[in-house]
């Protein structure tokens, strides 16, 4: 059995056809998981939905299943992620300027998606999901289990780790959100982000995802970065009327 796992796809389009078109030529999986952050932020947050929506309800449903994420919930309901307060004024002003240039972008991306697409995406808030592979049971979330927001990163303390994990059963625990990928033996659990396909911290300029084997209750991990056409995407912030490409690009490129 093969399971592929894709997250933050953020309305980068190019990079989610990337994404199917190495699934595809890796050889399919039985089943898929997106595990949110569909649009915002990217050039194409309707398209990126739809696509996405059209996957979903292809094959009865059955072989793709999707959750939302913090980002998905910020279009539904205007809130935002909470950060520190500035420190002095330095801090202030680079703090005001980013939560403009950030609420700027999900305020446009909620403008260009329909009232049809807005209730797929609150269908898919405060979900997660659990697959059983020949006993080998899986579990898949955006951030931890029951928090969208809070963040397991690859430094994370072993022990914090667990306890992120602690309300839940099974081996393999698989998440999105920090943008950066990892496989970690926790012992009790091994922990997978498969990284971000539209918007990579740990590799720009790379559509991540990742692809899981079942077999003889073992699973083998391919954490896989596929190049994409960066400068295309960026080209597209600006054709389209992104009110802050500049923040985007700085985050698709690679350094």
């Amino acid at each position: 059995m093969r399971l592929a796992v894709l997250s933050d796809i953020h309305g980068n389009l190019t990079a989610l056809e990337t994404v199917l078109a190495d699934l595809d030529s890796a050889g399919g999986a039985d089943l898929t998981w997106c595990l949110g952050d569909l649009a915002a932020f990217g050039p194409r947050p309707a398209e990126c939905i739809r696509r996405v929506k059209a996957l979903a309800e292809a094959n009865d449903g059955k072989t793709f299943k999707v959750i939302g994420g913090n980002t998905d919930r910020y279009m539904l309901t205007g809130e935002r992620f909470p950060t520190p307060a500035a420190a002095d004024e330095a801090a202030f002003q680079t703090l005001a300027r980013g939560w403009q240039e950030r609420d700027a972008g999900i305020n446009w991306g909620v403008e260009q998606i329909s009232f049809e697409d807005y209730g797929y995406l609150k269908s898919l808030i405060g979900r997660e999901l659990a697959h059983s592979f020949g006993g080998v049971h899986v579990i898949g979330y955006h951030a931890v289990p029951g928090n969208d927001e809070a963040f397991l990163l690859p430094d994370t303390p072993d022990e914090a780790a667990r306890d992120l994990l602690l309300d839940r059963e099974g081996h393999v625990a698989i998440g999105g959100h920090i943008h950066r990928q990892m496989n970690r033996d926790l012992g009790s659990w091994r922990a997978v982000n498969v990284g971000s396909v539209g918007l990579s911290v740990d590799r720009p300029g790379y559509a991540q995802w990742g692809l899981f084997t079942f077999e003889n209750g073992q699973v083998t991990v391919d954490l896989r970065n596929v190049p994409y056409d960066v400068e295309a995407v960026i080209a597209d912030l600006h054709a389209v009327g992104y009110p802050a490409p500049n923040w985007t690009a700085s985050r698709l490129r690679p350094a």
